[in-house]
């Protein structure tokens, strides 16, 4: 079996329609906004926050992410936002310069504050981009360059991850300095061992390994593609990808999802199909795993998207669509309220707004707009 379908439920009958895609994500973006508390940043959900100091502040679960979002949606014209966001993104450094959100009883990779998702560097980026100055600059540029040659080579730990922000700034040099140690800690199958909470690893999914690595490089290449070929666990016409662990999951962070996303440029045509139709057969993901990017129904129908923008072939974009319908749906049955980028309700909004304009761009790896 390819996936766990008692982890999915069905697809809801809903039609997708413009308007009320619209209407939600302002929903979604005045709700953020009656939460934010100043100082206190947001509110933290009790899965995000477990073990962590709070207000969480870092890209992925905290005050960062939520920033870079609100500016992405305002400024792609889909919701305004009434919070001052560079003020508010100047609070979150500051905020995790007293405080860093670090999982308390986690063995952290070396130079862990230089984390793009996780660390400085991502809140910094989000911080220079909303109000520029040369020490901002400065400050992430030192923290890239302190994170050539982590033992976690992956975008959420690692180098790879700083060099997406290398990239965002303008930092040639520097990115070239990472992408260097980055090749040439590459093993002769195309992928990477990393090296995370005091074990080695190979992945392939887009946090932990080879197709956000890949991202982070800017491009595929033949052995990318091999070793995909090669891992694929093909069944009756459809695809998936095992986790790092041999286990088979279905979700951005492991599995079809990820991959379809994040190779579609290189991945052989006929498996990029054939783990978009797993994600499809499967249905949404369940409450459990909810509504989110990370995990959950926005992350997977990302994968639609891609393929949308791979192929051309508008059933794609049908299907996100109603993976679109479905992920709001979820925040409503859920209750609005979590707010974070990657597993939280901001995520989603960014999700409906990238099936509004037909656009295929997962949020950080694949762009910063």
């Amino acid at each position: 079996m390819l996936y766990r379908p008692e982890d999915f439920e069905p697809l809801t009958d809903e039609p997708w329609d413009d308007a009320r895609a619209r209407a939600a994500i302002r929903t979604i973006v005045a709700d953020v906004g009656a939460a934010y508390g100043g100082d206190e940043l947001w509110p933290a959900d009790e899965w995000d926050g477990w073990e962590t100091p709070t207000p969480l502040k870092n890209l992925y679960a905290g005050a960062a992410g939520v920033v870079w979002a609100l500016d992405a949606l305002q400024r792609r014209g889909h919701a305004e936002s009434r919070i001052d966001l560079a003020d508010a993104a100047l609070r979150t450094l500051e905020a995790w310069r007293t405080a860093p959100d670090f999982m308390r009883g986690l063995e952290l990779p070396t130079r862990a504050e230089s984390s793009l998702f996780c660390g400085e560097s991502g809140i910094l980026l989000v911080a220079w981009r909303l109000a520029p100055t040369d020490a901002l600059r400065d400050d992430l540029l030192a923290r890239i360059r302190a994170h050539v040659g982590c033992e976690a080579i992956e975008v959420m730990w690692g180098a790879p991850g700083t060099m997406l922000a290398a990239r965002a700034i303008g930092a040639d040099d520097a990115w070239e300095e990472s992408a260097a140690a980055v090749r040439a800690a590459r093993g002769p199958d195309g992928t990477w061992t990393n090296r995370l909470w005091g074990k080695d690893r190979r992945s392939l999914s887009p946090p932990h390994g080879l197709t956000g690595i890949m991202c982070a490089l800017e491009g595929g290449d033949d052995l990318a593609a091999a070793a995909l070929a090669r891992e694929a666990i093909v069944e009756d016409g459809l695809a998936n990808w095992p986790s790092s662990d041999g286990e088979l999951r279905l979700q951005w962070c492991n599995g079809a999802p990820g991959v379809v996303i994040h190779a579609s440029d290189y991945l052989d045509e006929e498996l990029l199909r054939m783990g978009a139709e797993l994600v499809w057969h499967a249905g949404p993901p369940g409450m459990e795993k909810g509504p989110c990017i990370c995990h959950g129904t926005a992350g997977n129908g990302y994968a639609f998207l891609r393929t949308f923008v791979r192929t051309g072939d508008e059933v794609w974009l049908e299907r996100a669509r109603r993976f679109a319908v479905h992920a709001l749906g979820q925040v409503e049955r859920r209750g609005r309220g979590r707010y974070s980028l990657f597993t939280g309700d901001l995520g989603v909004a960014l999700y409906a707004a990238d099936c509004l304009d037909a656009r295929g761009a997962f949020p950080v790896l694949d762009s910063w707009d």
